[in-house]
């Protein structure tokens, strides 16, 4: 599917040293000097043609993002935040970056805040993350040793000070502003938007804040060139992408180019057990969209999956096979975004557990006749008065199930029961969403 040439982490199962010297042997810190003398707008404008798209879900094209950020640094200090609190259940793509190739995402942020104009750069972890904690500081440790990171980066003009920090984790610190609130020390909660980070993010200063995957792939792109990244996926959404896939089968993660039909990946889980049959795709996380295997055709790309109902979200793709009940398992995502709801608004924070009470009600057999057009109702409210992408994504399992299996929910409101007989929420790989 993938070519070994057009492979960016070359040490995602760990089966290499993943210290200085073997990050050299496979490719990382090789010209990273020649980058930095090719200067800023260099850097910026062969990301932009790259046509990389944030790895974080939203999919914002990383070269226009940079291009936000003011052209002098003067007396604002500029800041690149990398986000490593991957808090999607059942995803851990980011984590095998972390515990595999950790100087391939230190060489990026080194990179990326050269093209910034950033001369500070914080590595935000969970501190659960405890081992890859550790690689990460590790690799900073010999980056700083080997006179990549510092005052004066390879005795360039240039100088970058890289710090790791662990924090208590939450999930909506996957929202970027929540996630400088924590950083600053404060409530982990959105900030309205504009202004946006660019120009008023950490400690008021023009801040990029970008994913784990999106840091790491920078060096190789300019290390191989624009046209080699965007040469791999499509024209809208270029380059290759890791995607998590658990199924009934098998689980793991692999590098795949964007675009890759969505049951191509599920066939790299390999053949469900004898009798079952694919019922449905949890695609992007607990707040991602429920997709039905007749779309097994879709693109695995930004806008396909959007018009499908669903998203990249975390990277995730979660296979249900016929014993689902596709209602509670709507509902136990629900349940999971609701609870990690930060509380700031009051249809995030009130509308969110209504959802759950009517699914609830629903699952549990006291369905009413008003349940579908209430749900339908509710989570238009909540989406049209979002103040962060979690309040507008934490309807997307239940509105997603509507669309695709309504005669499922209709049947659960006439027969007040599971058409299976009793509600099984998920019948995929084991742990897959806890």
């Amino acid at each position: 599917m993938l070519a070994d040439k057009d492979r960016i982490f070359t040490n995602l199962y760990g089966l290499h040293d993943w210290g200085l010297e073997g990050a050299k042997k496979r490719g990382c810190w090789l010209d990273t000097k020649t980058f930095i003398d090719k200067g800023r707008d260099w850097l910026v404008n062969e990301i932009k043609a790259s046509g990389l798209r944030g790895r974080g879900g939203a999919g914002f094209p990383t070269g226009l993002k940079w291009s936000f950020m003011p052209k002098e640094v003067k007396d604002r200090p500029h800041y690149l935040v990398v986000n490593a609190d991957e808090s999607e259940p059942g995803t851990c793509k980011d984590r095998d970056i972390m515990r595999f190739d950790p100087h391939r995402l230190v060489e990026g942020a080194l990179v990326s805040s050269f093209a910034l104009g950033a001369h500070t750069c914080y590595i935000y972890i969970r501190g659960e993350f405890y081992h890859e904690a550790s690689a990460i500081q590790r690799a900073i440790d010999e980056a700083y040793a080997a006179g990549f990171l510092g005052p004066r980066v390879l005795d360039s003009g240039y100088g970058l000070e890289l710090g790791l920090h662990i924090s208590a984790g939450r999930y909506i610190c996957v929202e970027e502003t929540a996630l400088l609130n924590a950083l600053e020390g404060k409530r982990a909660t959105p900030r309205a938007k504009p202004p946006f980070p660019q120009v008023s993010g950490l400690f008021g200063m023009p801040t990029v804040v970008h994913n784990v995957q999106t840091v790491a792939a920078i060096p190789w792109i300019v290390l191989n060139g624009a046209e080699a990244f965007a040469a791999t996926g499509t024209p809208d959404s270029a380059g290759t992408i890791l995607v998590q896939l658990r199924t009934p089968a098998g689980d793991g993660i692999a590098e795949v180019p964007l675009g890759t039909p969505l049951g191509d990946i599920v066939a790299l889980g390999g053949k469900l057990p004898a009798g079952r049959t694919v019922k449905a795709l949890l695609v992007g996380g607990p707040s991602g969209g429920l997709l039905p295997p007749d779309l097994l055709d879709t693109p695995y790309a930004f806008e396909p999956l959007r018009a499908a109902g669903a998203h990249i979200g975390s990277g995730s793709v979660v296979v249900a096979d016929d014993r689902a009940c596709i209602v509670d398992l709507a509902r136990l995502l629900t349940r999971f975004c609701a609870g990690e709801a930060c509380g700031k608004t009051i249809p995030c924070r009130i509308g969110t557990r209504r959802l759950v009470e009517i699914a609830d009600r629903i699952v549990d057999g006291r369905p009413r006749p008003t349940d579908p057009a209430l749900l339908e109702d509710l989570s238009a409210d909540i989406v049209e008065s979002a103040l962060c992408d979690h309040e507008r994504l934490a309807t997307l399992p239940l509105s997603s199930g509507m669309r695709y299996f309504r005669s499922e929910l209709d049947e659960h409101i006439l027969n007040s029961a599971c058409p299976a007989g009793v509600c099984h929420p998920i019948a995929v790989a084991a742990g897959a969403i806890p």
